[in-house]
């Protein structure tokens, strides 16, 4: 038996509920497919659907296979994929998210830094926040992420995690630019640019928790993951943003005293890593080190376990 085809007939059904219109779908009649269907319920030792003359339903073995069977199928097809494009000479591919605020400096780092390492590998960057890198390295749309922390997500495997200390920028008339460090108190009375929340949740609320033990309650946030956005705001005199220093005039920057904010990320992968993924953590770990100042915490931090509102995630 085929079984990674049958998998494939199985995850049509699952979708329809109904054999009729999967075997259309398929392009071939009821019964066989509802031979097929038996056959791999043979295979297994388990019946997956409860049928009836009015519904099909999975059955509790049906809802465990489900996930099982689509990255079984996922993972066969990337592997054809990959060997379609070795046999016609093609580079391989290497699919990583990145945040919105990496930096063209970093960014161009991390680039030439693969290229040097993997020349026969192409790397194809999307810009994604935490939360659309978990569901795309899930779903088998990407292949490696760098993420933020904290972040909890079953199924994903962590690289070491990399923090830095953001300090703030503000607009240059700014009466604290006089300072050598600026207290997240002495930010009383501004707005706050900030990353959209449900890109980074578990980092937003964090940050904004710091925030208010250390006296800053913003007038408002205004979340954007445009850099020249952001930056716009703070120029206009009446926001503060947190990140690294910023090449951009009228804008200037300056540490947070006692460094009250803890910005983390790692890369993250799904299942075992490939050689192409190995590599791409080690050139990414090396540039946030040397390019973006941050410093090699070692292993992922073990996750807290209090839900937060609004989103899937655990942080």
């Amino acid at each position: 038996m085929d079984l990674v085809r049958h998998l494939g007939y199985f995850l049509v059904v699952t979708e329809e509920l109904h054999f009729g219109n999967a075997a259309a779908r398929l392009g071939m009649a009821q019964p066989p497919l509802s031979q097929r269907i038996r056959r791999l319920e043979e295979e297994l030792g388990v019946r997956l659907f409860e049928r009836s003359s009015r519904r099909v339903a999975l059955t509790e073995a049906g809802r465990l296979l489900v996930p099982e069977a689509r990255e079984i199928v996922a993972r066969v097809e990337r592997m054809r994929d990959l060997m379609s494009d070795l046999a016609r000479g093609d580079a391989a591919v290497v699919r990583a998210g990145v945040p919105a605020d990496l930096g063209a400096a970093v960014l161009a780092a991390l680039i030439a830094g693969f290229r040097d390492r993997r020349p026969d590998v192409r790397l194809s960057l999307t810009e994604m926040g935490t939360a659309a890198q978990v569901a795309a390295l899930l779903e088998g749309r990407l292949d490696v992420g760098l993420l933020r922390h904290p972040v909890a997500a079953n199924g994903l495997a962590y690289g070491p995690v990399l923090v830095r200390h953001p300090g703030v920028l503000l607009a240059e008339d700014d009466e604290l630019t006089a300072w050598a460090a600026v207290h997240l108190g002495d930010l009383a009375g501004r707005d706050l640019v900030l990353f959209p929340r449900d890109a980074e949740p578990g980092l937003y609320d964090d940050t904004l928790t710091s925030c208010r033990r250390g006296g800053f309650v913003p007038t408002e946030i205004i979340c954007t993951d445009r850099v020249e956005f952001s930056l716009g705001l703070v120029l206009s005199g009446t926001a503060v943003a947190f990140g690294a220093p910023a090449e951009v005039p009228g804008v200037v920057w300056r540490p947070l005293a006692g460094a009250p904010l803890a910005w983390r990320c790692s890369p993250a992968w799904r299942a075992e890593p490939g050689p192409y993924v190995r590599d791409f953590t080690t050139v990414a770990v090396e540039v946030l080190k040397q390019s973006a100042g941050m410093v090699d915490e070692g292993v992922p931090p073990a996750p807290r376990v209090t839900p937060r509102p609004a989103t899937g995630f655990l942080a």
